[in-house]
């Protein structure tokens, strides 16, 4: 089991890549960025962009694994997404991951800029994303004539991690598009729609079948023990916040605390 840290990027960005510092010496394995354009509507708070931030936490950090949960590739064009993701790789000596999902909310951070706010449009646009990041990423020649995507060209540099830096799809229980898209890639980002994900929520959405190498990256409940998530299927244990009130304190405090 590894266990992780994600952090909402609302607050100064130098406490963000404090925060990830402190992390790993407190012996955490990974720390995370949410990425939003906005938040939630009618809340406006301070969000910065994670991918600069990774790019200074990759600089400031030796050790722990370094991306987002999660990327709305839904919204961002897939070349440029790869680029980011190669660079923070370099930057880092290989310690990059990408999470991917339809993104949140649809208000705030899609309808509120023009984008498809649609769940199954935002889908599609995933899935055609996910087909052109995986090549380019690999360094392949990508041919894709799609209805979002025109692409003929490969990239370069190469990732340090080959063939490519791991990706993670979210997905909402119990919902099975996303935990089939998920089992096309590296790993799965359960998240209960409401309340906590306890460990027989995770087996029972995960079912019985389990691949070497492939990881399940669940949020931790308080109180229950890493070992029923174990048991449950999960690879990967996080941590995060609600971002609401004086928020950084807390996270801070289960930041020093250690991740057992």
């Amino acid at each position: 089991m590894r266990f992780g840290i994600n952090i909402p990027p609302f607050t100064e960005a130098s406490t963000v890549v404090a925060l990830a510092v402190e992390a790993e010496q407190a012996g955490w394995d990974g720390v995370f960025l949410w990425d939003h354009l906005q938040w939630i509507p009618d809340h406006l708070v301070d969000v910065h962009n994670p991918w600069v931030l990774l790019g200074a936490m990759a600089q400031a950090t030796e050790r722990i694994v370094l991306g987002t949960l999660v990327t709305p590739l839904s919204r961002r064009r897939p070349w440029q997404v790869a680029k980011e993701l190669i660079t923070l790789d370099h930057l880092s000596a290989g310690r990059a991951v990408l999470g991917v999902g339809l993104g949140e909310t649809p208000e705030s951070d899609f309808a509120a800029f023009g984008e498809p706010s649609g769940a199954r449009e935002r889908a599609d646009i995933l899935d055609e994303g996910l087909a052109v990041l995986d090549g380019l990423l690999r360094g392949e020649q990508v041919r894709h004539d799609g209805a979002q995507f025109h692409v003929d060209t490969r990239i370069a540099p190469r990732p340090v991690q080959r063939p490519r830096p791991k990706i993670w799809v979210a997905g909402l229980l119990p919902n099975q598009r996303p935990l089939r898209r998920a089992r096309r890639y590296d790993g799965v980002v359960p998240l209960q729609p409401e309340g906590w994900l306890g460990p027989d929520d995770l087996a029972a959405y995960l079912g019985p079948e389990r691949s070497p190498g492939w990881d399940v990256v669940a949020p931790w409940q308080p109180g229950v023990p890493a070992e029923e998530y174990a048991e449950a299927g999960a690879t990967w244990l996080t941590q995060s916040a609600d971002p609401f009130d004086d928020w950084v304190p807390e996270l801070r405090a289960r930041i020093s605390a250690g991740p057992r």
